[in-house]
């Protein structure tokens, strides 16, 4: 039944729930895994007990996992309150459906409803059931370790930042105590472990002075010395794996436990955070809707507070294209950069002060109003100067006050209708539209459009659009859109969606339209709590895009609906207000009522009824960063990431056993050297074998020469053993019977008995005996050349695999038992090292304790 191992792999899998703490909001769900555990390893020693197979007993815990759950969740529908039902197994489905819409709903931590905690417990207890199966019952500790990796995958995919190093120790240490409870008991069924002189103890007899056998007339194995040896092994690579991904650069940029770290110097490095869409949709679901800052303005109506600026469109999603910072961007007691063409609009001076708050995690892009002209704050904060971003590559901004100044730029539509032309390095990057946008979308922009002559009316007209005319409705449940498709879905179709689908959506056509356009992302004002005073929650983040004018730069639109029925705090620009702009009507149409008419003065879009005047569509450049769906990749990327490490796992015996055969030919032939030109090596060989026929050697050259003209020296016994030692590994995986007693002739027979060969194999089997035996015992006398005894071992190979039955030869194949027996070398090799480390440590404390005794007699005789 193997009660103490069953234990150990459910303290493991509990140990190994520590990764999972920081998805939920509450503790709770702690004690539903907990009971999932239990069912399962009671399920897993019920079934042990009447020694059913392997399967069976992977069956019986999940099947005493089933009523734990119908127990604990559908009891109500459940017969007796445990017994599963049609209506049961119903309920246990709307509360999975259930659990599974509030995790693409909520950020994490997510709160504790019912379907939460169910696919919660559900999942511990799939990962306990996965390790019993391989601790317990198929006895391999190991590979159990791959399930409760599952358990840290997730979080570190689904959230911005990993896990602490405390729960991550806490479920290595868990894993560690697996491994050791399965030696021990592994080392206990064998008896006496030798492995040096003091590996073992006599029990003194009882009533006698002398040490003889213990009570049970065997040497008790004395494990305390491995045990010691295991732990220091475990401990020590429990601490590597927590303190060198601190310490080395780049893997933690926050330096020790978060200390800082890095530093400046002269050269580039690459910016990188989560994709800020995803972040956004985490944000707008939060259960609590938490206070992420406060602020002072001087500014009566405060303009957003943005953090990224997206300028790449990809044909599937917006992100930014990437920085690459240099110590020059760091922002000191300097202004900022000026706004890109912000030349000629009204504008001026706003000043905010910002306290952002302690709780907020991983900010390392700062909320500001757009456009900052300076900034005073500590720590190592940078500015994109294209896009007035300002960053961090170690600080974040929880915690931190800092003042800024901004420049609000409050252009008249006029003038945002009478600007000139586009700049070339505006026009390049932020008028690109990728080839595989629908050619429905382009045309829905130019009808939309219809009529307007200047840029500023297409993106009034595209405005009002989305919150007025086109029957859009603003929607948290609908997802992401991760691709074009689900784009053209939304502005043709559903036309459901927040924030993201107006802003990508709005962008988009404002670039087919030929106006330069990125998508801007933050949170809006917030709510006025007093006068000059604003608190921003995590429900006002915000996305919206930001469109650019001769003359007045990067002005903000806001295609999202307001109010009640949309974005809560968002707000419309009064130069992009149709009825403050007058009667609906648009700058420049008074005088172009239609798109026949002349079209007014100033910069106009460039599309016309023929469509936009835009440069070529191209890709974007470089590789977008992938972006989650609500919840369901991070699961996915997690799976994703176990199952390459199992496949890695997997095929390390079969590497091993490759590896070791190719290194086992090599070693025939130890020495190469550069040949004569005589025909490839030919010469070489005569000499290195002279009593050898000239045709012999002609064969050897033409089979062992390197292709680079090397010829070798070779021992014919290295050829000989190398063939036999292969024989017999591969005898050994294919699970046959090798005794070490045997001579090269008595191997051969038996198995040629045992396996009944064909005459092919029979015959390639008896010339690897016989060249074994003429390499141990007569030297002189010639061997078959190497590349013959090659192809008689894949001979005798084959023939061993088609003798025995499948499995053994699935296992030959993939998980060869020599390959195995390697690890387990080189583990006893290491405790062996540990030992003698030990040993030198006793020897130099036994050596300091007698010069410091001999030290203390010298003075006492003084």
């Amino acid at each position: 039944m193997r009660i103490r191992m069953t234990i150990m792999a459910g303290l493991a899998t509990l140990a190994g729930t520590a990764g999972l703490y920081p998805l939920f909001a509450r503790s709770t769900w702690f004690w539903s895994g907990f009971g999932a555990v239990l069912a399962v390893a009671a399920g897993g020693l019920l079934v042990r007990r009447f020694r059913a197979p392997a399967i069976v007993s992977a069956l019986g815990g999940l099947a005493l996992l089933h009523l734990y759950l119908t127990a604990h969740f559908a009891a109500g529908e459940a017969w007796l309150g445990i017994v599963p039902t049609p209506s049961s197994l119903g309920r246990l489905g709307e509360l999975y459906g259930e659990g599974w819409d509030a995790v693409n709903r909520y950020a994490a931590p997510v709160p504790l409803v019912p379907g939460i905690a169910l696919l919660a417990a559900t999942g511990i207890g799939l990962v306990a059931a996965a390790v019993d199966l391989l601790a317990v019952r198929m006895r391999r500790a190991a590979p159990a370790g791959l399930p409760l990796l599952a358990m840290y995958s997730v979080p570190a995919a689904v959230r911005e930042e990993s896990i602490g190093w405390f729960a991550f120790g806490i479920g290595a240490m868990g894993y560690l105590a697996l491994l050791v409870t399965d030696s021990r008991e592994r080392v206990g069924g064998w008896g006496r472990v030798v492995l040096g002189r003091r590996w073992t103890e006599e029990v003194p007899l009882a009533g006698s002075g002398d040490r003889g056998p213990a009570d049970d007339g065997r040497r008790r194995p004395d494990s305390s010395s491995l045990a010691a040896s295991g732990r220091r092994i475990g401990f020590a690579a429990v601490a590597l794996a927590v303190l060198v991904p601190i310490a080395v650069p780049g893997l933690n940029p926050r330096g020790f436990f978060g200390l800082g770290g890095g530093g400046g110097g002269g050269s580039t490095q690459n910016v990188t955070t989560p994709d800020p869409l995803v972040s956004l949709k985490r944000e707008l679901t939060r259960a609590d809707d938490s206070v992420v800052l406060t602020y002072r303005t001087t500014d009566e109506e405060p303009d957003y507070l943005r953090l990224y600026s997206l300028d790449r469109f990809d044909g599937d999603r917006w992100t930014y294209s990437p920085l690459e910072s240099t110590a020059r961007d760091r922002i000191s007691s300097r202004d900022l950069p000026k706004p890109p063409g912000l030349s000629e609009a009204d504008s001026r001076r706003v000043t905010t002060k910002v306290d952002v708050r302690r709780q907020v995690r991983n900010m390392t892009f700062l909320p500001v109003p757009y456009a900052p002209s300076r900034l005073s704050i500590d720590g190592d904060w940078r500015v994109h100067a294209p896009s007035l971003m300002v960053y961090s590559l170690r600080d974040s901004a929880g915690g931190r006050s800092y003042e800024v100044s901004s420049v609000k730029a409050e252009p008249t539509p006029e003038q945002l209708s009478s600007g000139g032309s586009y700049p070339s390095d505006i026009v390049t990057p932020y008028t690109v539209v990728p080839r595989n946008v629908p050619a429905q979308i382009r045309q829905l922009a130019q009808d939309v459009t219809k009529g307007s002559t200047t840029a500023h009316g297409q993106a009034v007209r595209l405005q009002k659009w989305f919150t007025n005319d086109g029957g859009f409705q603003y929607d948290l449940s609908a997802p992401a859109p991760q691709h074009g498709n689900d784009l053209t879905g939304f502005l043709l179709h559903t036309k459901r969606g927040y924030c993201e689908q107006y802003a990508a959506a709005m962008a988009l056509m404002a670039r087919i339209l030929g106006i330069p356009a990125r998508v801007a992302m933050g949170y809006t004002p917030g709510t006025q709590t007093a006068p000059g005073q604003w608190v921003v929650r995590s429900r006002d983040a915000h996305a919206w895009p930001e469109l650019y004018f001769p003359g007045s730069g990067w002005v903000r639109f806001e295609p999202t609906p307001a109010g009640a029925a949309g974005q809560g705090t968002a707000t419309m620009p009064s130069y992009t207000d149709p009825v403050t702009i007058g009667a609906g009507s648009e700058p420049g149409d008074a005088e172009a009522p239609n798109a026949d008419d002349s079209p007014a003065e100033g910069p106009t879009a460039g599309p016309t009824e023929a469509g936009p005047q835009r440069p070529q569509d191209q890709g974007p450049m470089g590789a977008a960063p992938e972006l989650e769906d609500d919840g369901g990749p991070g699961l996915m990327t997690g799976l994703f990431a176990a199952a390459l490490l199992v496949l890695m796992l997997l095929a390390a015996p079969v590497t091993v056993r490759a590896v070791s055969r190719r290194r086992r030919w090599a070693a025939a032939v130890p020495r190469r050297r550069r040949s004569s030109p005589r025909r490839d090596g030919l010469g070489d060989l005569e000499d290195a074998l002279p009593k050898r026929g000239k045709a012999d050697a002609a064969r050897e050259a033409d089979g062992l020469a390197g292709t680079d003209g090397a010829a070798a020296e070779l021992d014919p016994g290295h050829v000989a053993h190398a063939a036999w030692r292969e024989l017999r590994a591969d005898a050994v995986d294919h699970g046959l019977v090798w005794k070490p007693s045997d001579t090269p002739r008595a191997a051969a027979r038996r198995l040629g008995e045992l396996l009944e060969l064909d005459a092919d194999s029979s015959g390639a089997l008896g010339r690897i005996a016989q060249a074994e035996e003429l390499a141990r015992y007569s030297r002189s006398h010639p061997v078959p050349p190497a590349e013959s005894l090659r192809a008689d071992v894949r001979t005798v190979r084959e023939a061993f695999a088609a003798a025995v039955s499948r499995r053994a030869r699935l296992q030959a194949r993939y998980l060869p038992p020599t390959s195995l027996a390697a690890f387990r070398s080189a583990g006893t090799r290491a405790m062996e090292a540990t030992v003698r480390l030990d040993r030198a440590r006793a020897r130099l404390y036994g050596l300091r304790e007698r010069l410091s005794a001999r030290i203390t007699q010298a003075r006492a005789r003084r």
